[in-house]
């Protein structure tokens, strides 16, 4: 393995390390999601999406101004970050941990930091492009935005927000359980008898 890889691999288990440090308090609270977003009961995504409908609906009868949405929300998170160390170890039993809830705390800080990484490397190529490429980055910009902006005016913001987090909630019980993997692939073999199709009869 080249030096350049050995440090990679050290920084990431340094990252990894550090953010398990940081979200120790709300270790129990973070397992407990991934069994639930994961689907590890038949009856998890129904309890997931009933939450996810009846807060919607909640904020859409309410109908709170955009100050008071965003001071609910950072008032919640607040709440959450000073409680939940404090009562996780009550609500959810013992402070002292199975290997194997261990391990799995450990890999899904790994993939938290994998995650950020992603983030961080499409922004920097983003930038990148716009150094290097600046015509092909101003009309990707352009015709991505004007595809969200129009978007957004078609569907009611409410909505289209529903939309997406319900997606991303469920993605991973979707991947998990490999539903995604399932229909990409028969949407591969469609394209492909398209495309056979076609040049059947270009032939």
């Amino acid at each position: 393995m080249a030096e350049g890889d050995n440090n990679s691999v050290y920084q990431l288990a340094a990252e990894t390390a550090s953010l398990e440090e940081q979200l120790q308090g709300w270790g129990e609270v973070i397992l407990m999601t991934d069994k639930v977003l994961r689907w590890e009961r038949a009856w998890f995504p129904l309890a997931l999406m009933s939450v996810v409908s009846f807060s919607f609906l909640m904020i859409y009868y309410l109908d709170p101004s955009v100050l008071s949405g965003v001071s609910c929300l950072v008032m919640f998170l607040c709440l959450a970050d000073y409680l939940v160390p404090a009562l996780a170890p009550r609500i959810f039993g013992s402070n002292k941990w199975t290997t194997e809830q261990q391990q799995r705390f450990h890999e899904i800080c790994g993939n938290l930091v994998k995650c950020r990484r992603r983030i961080v490397g499409w922004w920097k190529r983003l930038f990148t492009m716009k150094e290097e490429k600046p015509k092909m980055y101003f009309m990707t910009m352009v015709f991505t935005l004007a595809v969200v902006a129009w978007i957004g005016q078609q569907v009611h913001n409410l909505f289209l927000t529903y939309l997406i987090v319900s997606f991303l909630l469920l993605f991973p019980g979707l991947n998990q359980h490999g539903i995604i993997t399932k229909y990409i692939g028969m949407a591969k073999r469609e394209i492909n008898k398209l495309l056979k199709h076609k040049e059947k009869k270009n032939e």
